[in-house]
């Protein structure tokens, strides 16, 4: 990254109705459970009100050092199992696994989404002890979630509920795969081959995937098929790595996705500011929405209200290029851990405005980390919030698990390894409707506005 500068922006306290009559507020609850430790990164699933946390690292943020970074120690090898409401967790190692799948399943930032009880993980990033190398991952591995909580429960074997496939299309970690309709889109992402290192060696092969790669998945339950379909690459505008694609309603009442910031871009080793709106036939690149805050992976929450036809999406600190300071944006090029918590809000005709909400992070956390809905929370079938049908006046949505905690903004530039942690404390998230006296911010900037001309596939 870039040595660090400061640059003063003014907001422009332009307000819309959005932002006066915010449509909710949000509130978050800490609370911990004994026992139960860090990890960042990571891959989830869940059944009946209990989690399946597999993978990710149990460190902080990793280390510039090469023979440091990304070590075994920090590797999470154990299969956990939360129960939120109880306060209770369980654990068994990987190792009781065979060889491919423990090691994939240990490493960090899989692609993975849930299908019923099989949660499908892609990918990912870390040392493997049969390749003697840090590679990425080409493997597809299913799990039978329901089966694997009960198992380690009750300490019972777990080898007959893991199966796994090789497919170099899948060697993706810092991607996203989402579904729409019947189709999965693996978006985005890296294949990176070697021990990271930012002090300018080349001990790596780094290779972006620069595209949207789509395909069906055959699963009769024993055996797993691939049907790879036509898919999109843009070297420039997908480009992307560690951000957020979320699954969301469109205007026009379709099934979608929107790839939100990520890094790096080609010519600069700074964020994306502008999104990516994904349908089923193609995708649009919106260079006239520029996000300033959370462009990292974070936590993050999407909601739709088809009484209004928006869609809104909620993001939760991590790490971001710009942070508001009494009405002042400020630019950091180092592009630090940050504590906003925003919104991001599409109107019925399109339109797309970024708003800072009244209440922050507790601390310089989000990064890395996961927001988990409570199962009974309406959803329309791609996992988005019925924002119309959440009617009291405060409502538990999920929880955020995990996630990189800092002390303090930017610790790249002197992070040894003790700066950072895995974050063990869980967050509530409550949607309230009860209060809606505290504005949104705006983010409407004095600057020249992003050019408006799109790419698209259409």
């Amino acid at each position: 990254m870039k040595n660090a500068f400061v640059i003063l922006i003014l907001f422009v306290f332009s307000c819309t109705d959005s932002a006066k009559n915010p449509p909710f507020q949000i509130a978050i609850e800490p609370f911990q459970i004994g026992g139960l430790g860090g990890v960042q990164s990571f891959a989830y699933g869940q059944h009946d009100g209990k989690w399946l946390i597999i993978g990710g690292r149990s460190d902080g943020l990793h280390r510039r050092q090469p023979w440091a970074t990304f070590d075994t120690e920090g590797q999470n090898i154990q299969l956990v199992v939360v129960d939120p409401v109880a306060k209770l967790t369980w654990s068994a190692p990987l190792s009781t696994l065979p060889v491919s799948i423990q090691e994939q399943l240990s490493s960090t930032n899989m692609e993975f989404h849930q299908e019923g009880d099989i949660l499908y993980i892609l990918g990912g990033y870390g040392y493997s002890k049969s390749a003697d190398d840090h590679i990425t991952y080409p493997n597809l591995t299913a799990v039978k979630i329901p089966e694997v909580i009960n198992a380690i429960i009750k300490g019972e074997s777990l080898t007959n509920w893991f199966r796994q496939i090789n497919d170099e299309q899948f060697a993706v970690t810092g991607g996203y795969l989402n579904k729409i309709y019947d189709a999965y889109y693996l978006t985005g992402g890296q294949r990176f081959e070697g021990r990271y290192n930012p002090m300018g060696g080349r001990s790596y092969i780094q290779n972006y995937t620069n595209s949207i790669r789509r395909f069906k998945l055959v699963d009769n339950g024993s055996e797993i098929s691939v049907i790879h379909l036509p898919g999109f690459t843009d070297s420039t505008n997908l480009h992307r790595r560690d951000y957020n694609v979320i699954p969301q309603i469109l205007p026009d009442g379709q099934e979608g996705l929107t790839a939100f910031s990520g890094v790096f871009q080609v010519n600069a080793d700074l964020p994306f500011m502008n999104c990516v709106n994904i349908d089923s036939i193609g995708y649009i690149v919106v260079n006239e929405f520029a996000q300033y805050y959370s462009q990292y992976h974070c936590a993050h929450i999407p909601l739709f209200s088809s009484e209004t036809n928006e869609m809104h999406n909620l993001f939760f600190g991590g790490i971001a290029q710009y942070r508001d300071s009494a009405g002042v944006l400020i630019q950091d090029d180092n592009v630090p851990f940050v504590k906003t918590i925003s919104r991001v809000t599409r109107d019925t005709e399109g339109r797309m405005a970024e708003y800072k909400l009244p209440v922050e992070m507790p601390g310089f956390l989000g990064a890395g980390a996961e927001f988990i809905p409570v199962e009974n929370i309406p959803e329309y079938k791609n996992g988005v919030i019925k924002l119309d049908k959440i009617r009291a006046d405060s409502t538990l949505v999920g929880y955020i698990f995990g996630g990189i905690e800092s002390p303090d903004s930017n610790i790249f530039w002197s992070n040894d390894g003790t700066q950072s942690s895995a974050n063990h404390v869980i967050y509530k998230v409550f949607i309230v409707k009860s209060k809606q006296s505290d504005a949104h911010t705006l983010n409407a900037l004095s600057i020249v506005p992003a050019s408006s001309d799109s790419t698209e596939t259409k």
